[in-house]
């Protein structure tokens, strides 16, 4: 199963741009996929931007994944 995770854009260099996966979690993502600004959200894959999403469908998943880590934190 892959996986990708929603991270908010805080900065871009050419290719490459700083992103945040909350809690203090930054990260730097490939960007050459997708067209992404300072203040996107992206969908993270294994290093790279595959998608830039609408904040409130981030935000949406974002929610559902501190879900299902606090259900797997649980038990």
């Amino acid at each position: 199963m892959c996986l990708a995770i929603p991270a908010k854009v805080v900065s871009v260099k050419e290719d490459k741009a700083r992103v945040d996966f909350g809690e203090g979690v930054l990260r730097e993502v490939n960007v050459t996929l997708v067209n992404a600004k300072v203040g996107n959200y992206v969908l993270v894959h294994a290093g790279y931007a595959i998608q830039v999403l609408d904040e409130k469908e981030a935000l949406e998943t974002l929610e559902l994944w501190n879900e299902i880590l606090e259900a797997a934190a649980e038990t």
